[in-house]
């Protein structure tokens, strides 16, 4: 489904990459990202209305070159992370366009889902087109060695999920991490807490 988060007036103030920088995790961490930076690479390249919001004349600006700027960007930054150790996983999640006017129906016709189902969905989905165009070019010009896509077929959401849990497994052995190992000095604490315990 195509969908937008409308940014608020802080997110205006700053530039298109500033909202997810925000929320990056520490290191040692996990963070996902259902919505991220790519937004500004796709979404509003659907609607260049919405680039009057953060202060561009979708009018005036050249557009090869803007966008080419925004990717330009997005790879430095995805760089800049990998080099400062962050490990980046892009899932792209591939859903057809018959499995997405099946699951807008579900959404209308089971009253538990009523809830996910918008009225824009019907207007975006016009737009499909246009969304594919602007989501291959954005992968190919962001896919790089070090941050790759992972194109997953998503009609079935099972499948989809094995093949992304398989990934990240995959990515966090190539980690090679290990549990800390006890200092000796924590090694004889916990054997006199042990002894303790058996008495």
């Amino acid at each position: 489904m195509f969908s937008f988060k409308v940014p608020t007036s802080e997110e205006l103030d700053h530039d298109f990459l500033w909202r997810s920088n925000q929320r990056l995790p520490a290191r040692g961490r996990i963070g996902i990202f259902n919505r991220s930076y790519y937004e500004e690479v796709v979404v509003v390249r659907v609607h260049p209305e919405f680039l009057a919001a953060e202060g561009f004349n979708p009018a005036s600006e050249k557009k090869a070159k803007f966008w080419e700027s925004r990717f330009r960007s997005i790879v430095n930054l995805e760089d800049h992370l990998h080099r400062n150790r962050t490990r980046l996983l892009k899932f792209f999640l591939h859903v057809s366009q018959d499995e997405q006017r099946k699951r807008l129906l579900e959404r209308i016709d089971d009253p538990t889902k009523n809830w996910k189902f918008s009225v824009g969905d019907i207007k975006e989905r016009k737009l499909w087109k246009a969304y594919m165009s602007a989501y291959g070019e954005s992968l190919a010009a962001t896919a790089t060695e070090r941050s790759p896509w992972y194109v997953i077929p998503a009609d079935d959401k099972r499948n989809a999920r094995l093949m992304i849990s398989s990934v990240i497994c995959e990515t966090l052995k190539g980690l090679g991490m290990t549990y800390p190992k006890a200092t000796p000095t924590r090694v004889q604490e916990l054997q006199s807490i042990r002894r303790q315990l058996l008495k």
